[in-house]
Parts: structure tokens; sequence; C-alpha cells
């Protein structure tokens, strides 16, 4: 099962300002695929906090590293900097990325978006990569997507721009996500237990869980009142969609049979 990480990048985020959605969206689409999040992190833009979080996410050895945002033009955009930094590396000027910058600035100003298509400083700098990467087309805007292949390690800077991020991940990522998740599925099932407490819940779940240690099982509360009924999940990923659909079915009725032991009302 592929490991990975996310480091979200932005000032905006801790600050409250803005709602980190990004993140969320590619544990979904990551945990689809087949892949196991083991950390998400927000940090500031902070050279020093991004060095420290990408070169701890290298120690532990994950498999697939994902930052978001901090690659536009502006000084505050520090992500491929840090990135650079951590892997001992220099920025250098990608000629592929400066071609994708310059086409999308050409795309713009024809059609009246920006004053002119100029490869100014600040847009260029959006073209300054870590020696070794590769860009990414972003089909939306202008800050290529940035990805380096490293010993045991797959790096992916995306934009923070929510848009610009999902557009890249299902576009040009797309044949190196195949590549490193293969085959990789992720099957969910559901129960409502018409159930008041929780606590009642609880040692019901953990001895299901026990005779089922490789499902993920979960409660949460459906909605609150006198007729509460509690959301009970059980999600399995890995490489064989007959075994998993398998194990997922052994595991609902378990669960199923043990509810009605217990005398817990079952919703249709």
């Amino acid at each position: 099962m592929v490991t990975i990480e996310i480091i979200a990048i932005g000032n905006e985020l801790l600050l409250g300002d803005t709602l980190d959605t990004n993140t969320s969206w590619l544990c979904r689409t990551f945990t689809g695929l087949g892949g196991h999040v083991e950390r998400a992190v927000l940090v500031r833009d902070d050279r020093p906090a991004i060095i420290r979080e990408i070169r701890g996410a290298l120690e532990r050895g994950v498999q697939l590293l994902v930052t978001s945002g901090g690659l536009g033009p502006t000084d505050d955009d520090l992500t491929l900097q840090a990135v650079a930094e951590a892997l001992e590396r220099p920025l250098v000027l990608n000629e592929r990325a400066l071609a994708l910058v310059r086409e999308t600035y050409e795309r713009l100003a024809a059609a009246g978006y920006v004053t002119n298509a100029q490869l100014t400083e600040s847009r260029v700098k959006m073209a300054r990569l870590p020696q070794g990467a590769e860009p990414l087309e972003n089909p939306v805007g202008a800050a290529p997507g940035v990805l380096l292949r490293l010993d045991r390690t797959t790096l992916v800077s995306l934009p923070g721009v929510p848009a610009e991020l999902k557009a890249i991940v299902t576009g040009p990522l797309r044949p190196i996500l195949q590549e490193l998740f293969g085959a990789g599925v992720f099957r969910q099932r559901e129960v409502i237990a018409l159930c008041r407490d929780e606590t009642v819940l609880a040692p019901i779940l953990s001895e299901v869980a026990e005779r089922h240690p490789e499902v993920y099982i979960k409660s949460r509360a459906r909605e609150f009142g006198p007729d509460i009924r509690f959301r009970i999940t059980l999600s399995l990923s890995g490489r064989d969609p007959t075994s998993i659909e398998a194990k997922l079915e052994e595991a609902v009725r378990d669960l199923r049979d043990a509810l009605r032991q217990a005398h817990i009302g079952l919703e249709a």
C-alpha cells in the first residue's frame, strides 16, 4: 500500500481566512486509489518550517509526498525554494516550465485577462524549479505543478488554488499516480445503528474490529435528538477488488449479527 503525506502551505490557512479543502480532497482521491494517508499538516509560508516538514517526511520514507500552495509569483510563495533547500539542490530555470508559463500568459493576454504577455521576473519565478524536477502543466492557472522522483519518494508540489490543484491531479499527474498506485481500489460500506448511546456501541465495534483487523470501522452520530442514529462505516483499500469486497461483506455481516445480539436496531 502506498504511503502518503500532505503538506498544505499558506498563512491564510492558519489564520483561518481560507478553509483547507485541498487536503480533504487529496485524502479522498488517494484513498480511493488504494493509498494510505499517514499524515497531513498545515504550515505557514515560512521556509524553515516547510524545509523541516519535507525533510521529516523523507526521513520517514513516505512513498508519495504532496505539497499544496506557494508556487505563485509573489515573494511569499516559498515552496519551491524550500523544496530545493530541503533536497540540497539549486533552483534552476526550467525551459519546459518557462514555455508553459509563456503559453499561459500569451493565452491570457489574447483573451484580454492580462495587459501583456511579457515574461516579467515574477512570472519567470514560476519556472524556476529544483534541479532535476519535471514541470506539470497547469490547465487552469499559470504556475506549473512540479514532480520530483527521488530514491524512495515521489514528491509533487501543487498550486493552492483548488481548481488548479484538481486539474493537475486529474490531468497531467494521472499517469504518474497510475504508475505509483497500480490497480489500487478503495471500498466502503455503511451500517446505520438505531442506538442513543455510543458507549454501548463502542465495545461491540471493538470486538468486530479485532476479528477483522484489516477493516477500518468508525462510528459517527448521524443526527441528534431522541431518535439518534449512528452511521458506522467500514472501509478497506488494497489491490484485489474481489478480496476487498469479500472481506468487507464478511465484516458487515459480523457487525450486523453483533448489533442484533445486543438488541440494537438497524436501519434498512
